[in-house]
This record gives structure tokens, C-alpha cells and sequence, in this order.
């Protein structure tokens, strides 16, 4: 479990919170990423925490995935299937970035969350420390974040992400991806025919 980068939730700010099946996720998403990113913005980074080889730490780079080479003008994806930030690699990758001016960073990843917040997604304002969940010391990371809650934050199911629902999580991807690509298409003003996801 050394490489997993699993979140502990944090409740500094009010979060939006939506169940992972709500079809309408994806709207819901759009709606509160456009209300959290300033205006002037030209670039926004995604950056998909998380590890490949569990399941359910794969969030992150299976959102990174589904997004890569989308809107290549304006959104840069970091953290995807192929190259995922997992706690080994996160911060020699994230040190070497250069960020462009006015940019805004988003972070993905998958947390441990209480039972009432288990299988949604959580949209929030200000960074997720990646690997607190799992006891890693990594920075914060993200203007804003979106996490998808695949466990109970409980000692004693963390072993289980090994074998977590590989539905749900492609399922939470697809609905964030989604979202993120309907809010860049309508901040940058791309045309509503401009495909949202790539398909893994």
C-alpha cells in the first residue's frame, strides 16, 4: 500500500456532495467547478492522483484518462492510466511543473469518507491532501478539488481498496470527467458539439 495516495475527506469548507449515480452528476459538477474558477483564468491544469494498480485509488487516473488530449489549447492533464501520480511519484512530477500564467489547478483523487458521504462525489473549494487517508505526508494539492468517498474511513477496511467496486470508481470517472469537460467547454467557449471524454 506504500504508492496509494487515498484521502482522508476534509470539512474546512462546505463541499458539494453528489451520489455518484445521479445521471445529472455531470451538470451538477459544471455547475459548482464554474462558480469556484475566477475569471481571467487561461489554463486549467487536472492532476489525477492516484495509483493504477489498486482499485480503489484509480480515480484520479482514470478521470486523467478519460480527459487526456481533450482541449489541448486549454487543459492540461497530469496523472492518467498509463503515468499515474501515485505517493512515489506525485511530487518529483508536480515539482518539475511549470505553471502557465493565469491558471487554475484542479486535483482529483479518491477518499475515505463517514458512511453518509460513502459513493459520492464531493466538489471543493480548496486542495485535497493526497494520502492522508492512508497515513502519507504529501502537499496540498489543487485551487479546488473533486474526490469520489469509495471507502468508510475506518482502520480496518483500507485493505479492501485492493478489491473496491471497479464500477463504481470508472462510473465516479465518467461522471467527473464529464463534468470537467462541460465546464472548459463552456469557460473557453468551445462548441457544444466538442466531445467531453475519451473513451478507455
Amino acid at each position: 500500500m506504500g504508492s496509494s495516495t487515498v484521502s482522508s475527506s476534509l470539512q474546512s469548507r462546505p463541499n458539494i456532495v453528489i451520489p455518484y449515480n445521479n445521471r445529472l452528476a455531470p451538470l451538477f459538477i459544471r455547475q459548482a467547478l464554474y462558480s469556484l474558477i475566477p475569471d481571467g483564468i487561461e489554463h486549467i491544469y487536472v492532476i489525477g492522483i492516484g495509483s493504477s494498480r489498486i482499485n480503489g485509488d484509480s480515480l484520479g487516473p482514470f478521470v486523467g484518462s478519460l480527459l487526456n488530449n481533450n482541449f489541448p489549447n486549454h487543459l492540461t492533464v497530469l496523472g492518467n492510466l498509463r503515468a499515474p501520480l501515485d505517493a512515489t511519484s506525485l511530487v518529483p512530477e508536480l515539482s518539475q511543473l511549470n505553471l502557465r500564467k493565469n491558471s487554475f489547478v484542479l486535483a482529483i483523487d479518491s477518499v475515505l469518507g463517514s458512511e453518509k458521504f460513502l459513493n459520492s462525489i464531493v466538489v471543493k473549494d480548496g486542495p485535497v491532501v493526497p494520502g492522508s487517508g492512508l497515513g502519507n505526508t504529501l502537499p496540498p494539492i489543487g485551487n479546488c478539488s473533486i474526490t469520489g468517498v469509495v471507502l468508510e474511513n475506518d482502520p480496518s477496511l483500507k485493505n479492501s481498496l485492493l478489491c473496491t467496486d471497479l464500477n463504481l470508481i470508472y462510473t465516479m470517472a465518467i461522471m467527473i470527467a464529464k463534468g470537467i469537460s462541460l465546464t472548459v467547454r463552456q469557460y473557453f467557449k468551445y462548441p457544444s458539439n466538442h466531445s467531453l471524454i475519451q473513451i478507455c
